[in-house]
């Protein structure tokens, strides 16, 4: 910051936009003492002008890119706008004119994102996106900074409010999937598509860019493999508290001697787990590492305020790096390039939920076709009985997953099988 005032100019104006540009205004009094001088949002990129003029000074909206790009005292450009274009290519603009860049964007992070770390570091400057992973809650600084010391083996977590709060009321109030996605939808925590949120991609984006700062390895989206939660029921999440369980979508990232695990499903955790507390919309990161041993990050993971606190914070960041010029001083950590594992190569335990032909020797025969694929069963329950037809609940030891896919391939096509009704892996 050569000069008394830091100028930064705000790409979008909508939830995210807005609560960052409240932080900044409230900020302004205490701005000397956090970041060594003052602040100001010189422009606002919109696409109606109209829509934000009794919001903010009409004289700080713009509809051109070129009026940012080509405004020299613009230090700082701040990208909420959120998808891969137009946000992509205003964010290498920037980076090559030399300007410094903040952004909440995980979609394009979570592609692009280490194409866009070189860039800033070509260009020695500051490319921060804490937003991009848990809304309000800190994880990437820390992981880049406080846990540099670790050698982090896990990053887990439930890093999905949506999801979260679905999975949430199904428990707690026995909603079946479609009830609870309703009333996400009703009080603004799901969206109008909800797609991204309940397949678990929304997830599958935050744990590529977590994989890749914990493991220095580049990960991307297309690298995780994402399941969604539109087939859990209420009667699977009573079975869950049955086995001393809750049913969460986790997002997983392994580092193992044979590769890097990444994986977004809906999973069964053991009830004592610190994970399987946390409710509603709130997210939780839950991280290993060789030194510090286990550690929880808890917050919520989304909305104006605590994402918009997250931005201001990198934004600060920036403004002290400029400041004492030292700029890009941590920039991508990707120094390895460990392979990332198939899906198939991944090991977990298993929860099958299926309905079988009332008869002697049924169980035994499904005992033994596990057994021949190398899965052995660690709890066998049989819970109800419909005519000709009993529900099973197995649960199976810890086997690698293309042996037990193999195994319910080959059972779902037995006469004595009706139904093969769930299937969700248990973490321990």
């Amino acid at each position: 910051m050569n000069q008394s005032i830091c100028k930064v100019a705000l790409l979008g104006m909508g939830t995210v936009g807005g609560g960052v540009y409240k932080i900044l205004e409230k900020q302004r009094d205490n701005l000397v003492y956090k970041i060594g001088g003052d602040m100001e949002i010189e422009k606002i990129l919109v696409r109606n002008k109209t829509k934000y003029m009794d919001k903010v000074d009409p004289q700080k909206l713009t509809d051109q890119w070129g009026d940012i790009i080509n405004d020299d005292s613009i230090e700082i450009v701040v990208e909420v706008m959120g998808g891969i274009e137009p946000a992509g290519t205003y964010i290498k603009e920037a980076l090559q004119k030399g300007k410094h860049v903040v952004t909440a964007n995980k979609d394009l992070m979570a592609v692009q994102g280490h194409e866009l770390l070189a860039i800033a570091k070509e260009n020695h400057c500051d490319l921060l996106f804490e937003a991009a992973v848990a809304g309000g809650t800190p994880i990437i600084r820390p992981l880049k900074q406080c846990l540099a010391g670790n050698d982090i083996t896990e990053v887990m977590g439930i890093i999905n409010g949506t999801t979260n709060f679905i999975l949430t009321k199904m428990a707690e109030e026995g909603m079946e999937f479609a009830d609870a996605l309703q009333l996400a939808t009703d009080l603004g925590y799901a969206e109008a598509d909800p797609t991204a949120d309940i397949e678990g991609y929304d997830a599958g984006r935050k744990l590529a860019i977590l994989a890749s700062i914990a493991f220095h390895t580049p990960v991307t989206f297309h690298d995780v493999y994402t399941e969604g939660i539109s087939k859990i029921t209420a009667k699977d999440i009573r079975y869950a508290h049955e086995l001393g369980c809750e049913i969460k979508l986790l997002g997983i990232a392994k580092n193992t001697e044979d590769g890097i695990e990444a994986k977004v499903h809906p999973a069964m955790i053991p009830s004592k787990h610190p994970l399987a507390s946390v409710k509603d919309s709130f997210n939780a990161v839950f991280v290993h590492g060789d030194a510090v041993d286990d550690v929880m990050f808890y917050g919520r993971g989304a909305g104006e305020l605590p994402t918009g606190s997250a931005i201001v914070g990198d934004i600060f960041d920036v403004a002290r790096d400029i400041k004492f010029n030292c700029a890009g001083r941590i920039g991508c950590s990707c120094y390895q390039n460990i392979p990332v594992k198939s899906i198939g190569e991944t090991r977990s335990s298993y929860y099958v939920r299926m309905k079988l032909e009332d008869k002697a020797g049924t169980l035994a025969a499904l005992a033994g076709l596990f057994g021949s694929n190398n899965v052995s069963i660690s709890t066998l329950l049989q819970k109800t009985k419909q005519g000709n037809a009993a529900e099973v609940v197995i649960v199976t030891y810890d086997v690698l997953e293309k042996q037990f896919m193999d195994s319910i391939t080959v059972i779902s096509t037995m006469s004595m099988v009706k139904e093969i009704s769930s299937v969700i892996r248990v973490y321990h």
